[in-house]
């Protein structure tokens, strides 16, 4: 089944729409504290999308536990699904990652991720819904299902 085109609801719809943590993340880069958000520890079988959007953005193929009490994945479910930029705040140089149909702020990769890619990608679970395998058909995400068996 495929989605429709996406066009980003104003500020006005998200902020209805949207919880204020998953609009304090997405829409104005902020971060939710470790260890207590949904999917830090989340271990079923599925993928992650944009919480704006509904993009497919990360596999649970590769999520691991970074223990840093993020969702941690070593890469995209697709090359193209999210963009970085340079983030300067607080005193540090680190790349910020945002989804790219809704330029939704989802956290930040680093370095020091499990080889053989070496990258980390810490994603705050508020800029994110888990869609569980079992639920993916239904839900329009069944052309994903090949990446998480």
């Amino acid at each position: 089944m495929a989605r429709p085109p996406f066009k980003k609801p104003s500020a006005a719809e998200l902020k209805q729409r949207l919880s204020d943590m998953q609009y304090y993340v997405t829409q104005q880069d902020g971060t939710e504290p470790p260890f207590q958000n949904a999917y830090w520890n989340e271990q079923r079988r599925g993928i992650y999308v944009d919480i704006v959007s509904g993009e497919p953005l990360y596999s649970s193929n590769d999520k691991f536990d970074s223990s840093c009490g993020w969702p941690s994945f070593t890469r995209t479910i697709s090359d193209d699904v999210v963009a970085t930029k340079n983030d300067l705040k607080f005193g540090m140089v680190r790349t910020e990652i945002r989804s790219a149909q809704a330029d939704s702020h989802l956290g930040h990769v680093f370095d020091d991720g499990p080889l053989p890619l070496g990258t980390r990608h810490c994603v705050n679970s508020a800029a994110v819904e888990f869609i569980p395998l079992e639920e993916m058909e239904a839900r329009g995400y069944g052309d994903w299902i090949a990446h998480i068996k």
